[in-house]
């Protein structure tokens, strides 16, 4: 066997369906997309229609077979009503990749209901309401995977992380729960925990430029991460060769949470 003929056994995604939310920017586009270059049809979903469809055509014009949906994901009824939708374009998704967010983060002095119930509704209960629509298919049908995308504040509090920082833990600690139920059946469920990524979702830190080099000095590697430092990752824990690795929280940080 050649080592591309292995390498492609190994982490090939062909005849898999992937639903990627907030796959139109950030980490979740580069995740959208390197899987559907290992060959899963990919079905974005966020809100923003310019941007979904920007990401799709970009996938579609390199020979990849890529859908998007629009939904709010801020309520129950619109998770559900997303995920039917998204469900009906490929089929039944193998892969689930839940990294939309929203990046509300007062400090714990300033904090209201209001943004601790859309945090909180946004970045775990809809991960949440996904995980319990697709795990139970994917553990009958016997393989499935759950990936989320989590945050440094899940381990220790940064930057004054407020909500965001619980609601990161609470999804840390979801996919353990899922792994728990769901991976006995063939079903893996795992985290990928970034360090600082220069993406829209940092805008704010991102536009104070000694705050962002502060910041690359803390990691190993003397840079702050980028989107596309997720894709071998992803394609990874998404892959036949990650069927023994559930439960985890993986960082890809530049080795800034051990610094």
């Amino acid at each position: 066997m050649t080592s591309r003929a292995y390498l492609s056994e190994l982490f090939s995604l062909d005849g898999r369906v992937a639903l990627v939310t907030g796959g139109s920017s950030g980490i979740g586009r580069a995740i959208a997309g390197a899987l559907a270059r290992a060959g899963a049809r990919v079905v974005v979903l966020a809100r923003g229609e310019a941007e979904l469809i920007a990401t799709t055509a970009e996938l579609t014009s390199d020979g990849c077979r890529a859908a998007w949906v629009s939904g709010d994901l801020s309520t129950r009824e619109g998770v559900r009503a997303a995920a039917e939708t998204a469900a009906g374009v490929f089929g039944e998704p193998d892969i689930l990749v839940n990294c939309a967010g929203i990046n509300l983060r007062p400090p714990m002095t300033e904090l209201t209901d209001d943004v601790w119930d859309t945090t909180l509704a946004v970045n775990l209960e809809a991960p949440y309401l996904l995980g319990q629509r697709f795990g139970p298919g994917m553990a009958e049908r016997g393989f499935g995977r759950i990936i989320h995308i989590t945050s440094q504040q899940a381990h220790r509090a940064f930057v004054q992380s407020g909500a965001y920082g619980v609601s990161k833990g609470g999804l840390e600690s979801l996919a353990r729960s899922q792994a728990e139920a769901w991976s006995p059946h063939g079903v893996t469920c795992n985290t990928l925990v970034p360090g600082f990524v220069l993406t829209p979702l940092n805008a704010r830190l991102a536009t104070d430029p000694e705050k962002v080099a502060s910041l690359a000095a803390r990691t190993m590697t003397g840079r702050n991460g980028l989107p596309e430092d997720f894709a071998g990752a992803a394609v990874f824990l998404a892959s036949g060769a990650a069927g023994y690795v559930t439960g985890q929280s993986i960082f890809v940080d530049g080795g800034l949470s051990v610094h």
